[in-house]
């Protein structure tokens, strides 16, 4: 039997703890199975500020100027392409003497979460910095999309059923969004497995979104081009989806030159002001509601303590890209039309249970209005027939990593992971065909 044989030759002791990181581009999600609930949350950079004091990973929340600072990132579109930087905020969250979250990776295993279709080169890089550089025991990655099959999906649907019913893992069939910092993936899942086949990506993403709305906050407001950060904040504080977009746009509309629009002097109940840090007293921005004769005293040069933007159209067209990225000449399918294009891969046997179990993850997902914008997108284009249902977890943020130290704690992953032990004597192409059989529970790597 394979089992059998495979306990000859596995030889270590499994490891005693379990770290498990779900590596995005904005932010590292990480935590042990056995004893963490939630995630730790990271910032994945490298920051320094306008004094040239530097500040790496989770030292970030230490700084209270934002103007004006650079960011080296580790990870592009995705994927760690700077091992150099990602190595050194791996060390000072895990394996320095002071780190706040101590691992001895020689008596540990490691789960890591990965974007869908990564490219093989990049894989391999990884797979030695994990057993030549850090030295962990033993090691798993997978794609992330599909890790998130490992939570219990019919409860993000509050389906209801008997309290007495066991919840099995991974869920039979699944449909994922996952909306992050440097794109968003479709990825339809089937038995802990994604299908690659008809996995499709759109390169809009958080940080794409942020550049958006600093161009045009530096076009009709202030130069914020060197305080991307701040715009970033504003974006997740303040940006909704619209679902009118056209009648929004009317409201927004300033009209032709001497018309007075009362939608737009009264606001419509879209514009709000935001508050800009100042450094001092505040360290981040503030939204609150829109007060005409404030904006009106602040564009005559009223003497003012804050420094305000009044967000009108700005607040819904950025988000907007990723329904409609032609809006910038982007040639590619909104979020409907991929969900389309992905379905179109697959029998269409399998188009019931994957529509009817759509889960949204991922930053963007905290949007206003994201679930049933794309409920709706999604309803225009399917079969009347079919039954569209649209989730967001309670923490779209941390689900990946939820679904991934649950993996950590299923016994499908003594089947899936490998020790440093057979990396040193079956080769890194070895460790690649055996991951690349993906997270299946029926999965044999001794095939």
């Amino acid at each position: 039997m394979a089992g059998g044989k495979k306990s000859q030759l596995s030889g270590p002791a499994p490891s005693s703890r379990t770290l498990v990181i779900d590596n995005g581009a904005n932010t590292i999600k990480a935590g042990f199975a056995s004893e963490d609930n939630e995630p730790r949350i990271i910032p994945n950079c490298i920051a320094r500020d306008r004094h040239r004091k530097t500040f790496v990973g989770s030292e970030l929340d230490k700084c209270k100027d934002f103007g004006e600072i650079a960011f080296r990132r580790p990870v592009e579109k995705g994927y760690i392409v700077n091992w150099e930087a990602q190595k050194e905020i791996w060390d000072r969250e895990f394996f320095d003497e002071k780190a706040p979250q101590k691992c001895d990776p020689a008596d540990a295993r490691l789960v890591l979460a990965e974007h869908s279709n990564s490219l093989p080169a990049l894989q391999t890089h990884c797979d030695q910095m994990v057993f030549e550089e850090f030295g962990f025991a033993s090691y798993c990655r997978g794609p992330g999309p599909a890790l998130n099959a490992y939570n219990d999906v019919q409860a993000i649907f509050q389906t209801p059923r008997p309290p007495e019913t066991v919840v099995e893992y991974p869920a039979e069939v699944m449909l994922v969004v996952d909306s992050g910092y440097s794109h968003t993936t479709v990825t339809p899942v089937l038995q802990g497995r994604p299908l690659h086949q008809a996995v499709r990506r759109l390169d809009v993403g958080g940080k794409l979104m942020t550049n958006y709305l600093t161009r045009l906050l530096s076009v009709r407001h202030f130069d914020m081009r060197n305080d991307t950060y701040v715009v970033n904040e504003m974006k997740e504080a303040a940006c909704y989806i619209s679902l009118d977009f056209k009648g929004d746009l009317e409201k927004t509309w300033k009209g032709t030159r001497g018309e007075r629009r009362l939608d737009y002097l009264s606001g419509a109940g879209i514009a709000k002001d935001y508050v800009l840090p100042d450094s001092h007293t505040r360290f981040h921005g503030v939204v609150r509601e829109y007060e005409p004769g404030v904006s009106a005293k602040a564009r005559k040069g009223a003497v003012s303590t804050e420094d305000v933007l009044t967000l009108r159209n700005e607040r819904f067209v950025v988000p907007e890209l990723l329904f409609h990225p032609s809006d910038i000449g982007m040639h590619q399918p909104g979020l409907g039309d991929l969900v389309m294009q992905s379905l179109s891969e697959l029998p269409i046997g399998l188009w019931p249970g994957l529509l009817a179990n759509i889960v949204v993850v991922g930053g963007n997902a905290l949007f206003e209005n994201f679930i049933q914008r794309l409920q709706t997108e999604v309803l225009q284009r399917v079969p009347d027939a079919c039954i569209v249902r649209v989730a967001r977890a309670q923490d779209p943020i941390a689900c990946t990593w939820v679904g991934a130290a649950n993996f950590a704690r299923h016994a499908h992953v003594e089947t899936l992971a490998v020790t440093k032990q057979e990396y040193e004597e079956h080769g890194s192409a070895w460790v690649a065909r055996k991951f690349a059989l993906g997270l299946g529970v029926d999965c044999d790597p001794t095939g």
